[in-house]
């Protein structure tokens, strides 16, 4: 299967974020000489954890890669910032019935969608962008200055 992330060298893949309702930040290798670093998966999951009850849950990493593959095709020298990244069961309830667009079955509460900013770029920049790659769900949020990307089927909504 061929990668879908930019590389930083031949055999290494790197991501950049920050949480922004965690305040945690992270710039980390997590991909090197043809496989995931076990270390930088727990501490991406860490960092994306559920911002409103602390539980952590692993991070695809095809979402992963689909982040930074969205940064380097932006070219992008800012940390990606993570609006929501893993969402609990709880949480997400909550949010379903408080909240306008948020699925019962959101692929947030299993490590496979992130809603994000990309601060250097227009956001119906990175709208665009997520869309050409092809790589899963974009949902365009302009009134919460967010896009939504997921691993999910390929489809878009506003």
């Amino acid at each position: 299967m061929p990668a879908i992330a930019l590389p930083v060298a031949p055999y290494k893949r790197a991501l950049a974020f920050h949480n922004l309702r965690t305040g945690d930040k992270l710039n980390i290798v997590y991909w090197a000489d043809g496989k995931y670093l076990p270390e930088a998966s727990r501490e991406i999951a860490r960092v994306m954890r559920d911002g409103r009850t602390d539980e952590v849950h692993s991070i695809d990493h095809r979402l992963v890669d689909l982040m930074a593959r969205l940064r380097g095709t932006l070219r992008s020298t800012l940390p990606i910032q993570v609006v929501c990244g893993y969402r609990s069961p709880e949480t997400n309830e909550m949010l379903h019935e408080t909240t306008e667009g948020v699925a019962s079955n959101s692929l947030h509460m299993v490590g496979e969608a992130v809603d994000l900013r990309v601060i250097d770029r227009p956001l119906h920049y990175v709208r665009r962008v997520a869309v050409s790659l092809k790589a899963g769900g974009v949902g365009y949020y302009p009134r919460s200055n967010f896009v939504h990307v997921d691993v999910g089927p390929v489809r878009q909504w506003s």
